[in-house]
């Protein structure tokens, strides 16, 4: 049987290569990327990309995830990096999705509330307060503005049992430890982390089934930065005691960093309905030392 082609964007980056190596008996993935000549900031050769290839469906990754970085190009707004990326790409990758018939599927982020919940559902209101969520929840708005089919899918803080280049949060903090070096870790934040392999495997549901609209794909388990990095340092056996606490102010605050929302925890309830269970915190830190 031949494999279902997939168009994608940042299937190069931490969540995106991931997905192919997981995928890729399942289906063939066609990368727009810099790489391959594609900018997505550049509409007329995202048209010429779309319209050349068959697939149905766009998996649309590519962003600036730098929450400090898309921070400090807020000054510069529509012509920041951030906003021509994230706001302007993926327009781009609407309007030639309209013209081509393609499903979208969009990755998007818990950046886009404002921390003001203990926890937040798909149909909560969206209100960020820092620019990258901003410039995320405005390429949300595009596509659900949009007369296609497509599905937003919001994870946090993703991470992955395999090492490579392109370290998550979780391998930072390991190769901190490892190298006997002190971590700060906030108390008052809290976030739903998620397992990437969790991600691959609610993907195929989105692209076989009629579905659309707003889905959380994050871990099942609430907890803090400070919390996390306790649960790293007890699970690989590190020094926990390298480990101190700080609040969002000392940490992101008074370091000129984005402002973070006291908690930005997802509850995943819809994708639970369709047979998908995101693993908890620990559960996901348990994978690295089967695999």
């Amino acid at each position: 049987m031949a494999k279902t082609e997939i168009l994608g964007t940042g299937l190069d980056g931490l969540v995106g290569s991931r997905l192919v190596e997981l995928l890729s008996l399942q289906f063939d993935f066609v990368n727009l990327s810099r790489k391959s000549g594609t900018d997505i900031t550049n509409s007329e050769v995202v048209m010429e990309r779309f319209k050349s290839c068959s697939s149905h469906i766009i998996l649309h990754l590519a962003a600036k995830t730098d929450v400090d970085g898309c921070e400090d190009d807020k000054s510069l707004g529509e012509d920041g990096e951030a906003w021509r990326v994230n706001v302007e790409g993926t327009q781009n990758i609407v309007t030639a999705a309209q013209k081509t018939g393609k499903k979208i599927i969009f990755i998007s982020t818990d950046f886009v509330f404002d921390g003001t919940k203990n926890f937040f559902l798909e149909n909560d209101n969206p209100n960020p307060v820092n620019w990258y969520g901003e410039t995320k929840l405005q390429a949300e708005e595009a596509i659900l503005k949009a007369d296609l089919p497509s599905i937003i899918i919001r994870i946090a803080s993703p991470y992955m049992s395999q090492d490579s280049s392109k370290k998550d949060f979780v391998h930072r903090i390991i190769s901190l430890l490892q190298r006997g070096e002190k971590i700060s870790a906030v108390t008052d934040h809290t976030f739903t982390p998620t397992y990437i392999d969790d991600i691959a495997q609610a993907l195929p549901l989105f692209i076989g089934k009629d579905l659309n609209g707003i889905y959380h794909l994050a871990g099942s388990q609430i907890l803090s930065p400070f919390d996390a990095a306790i649960l790293i340092a007890q699970q690989f056996g590190l020094n926990k005691n390298l480990i101190s606490e700080t609040t969002r102010v000392e940490f992101f605050t008074k370091r000129d960093r984005a402002f973070r929302p006291r908690n930005l925890a997802l509850k995943s309830d819809k994708i639970a309905e369709l047979g998908i269970k995101m693993r908890s915190f620990e559960e996901g830190l348990r994978e690295f030392k089967i695999l």
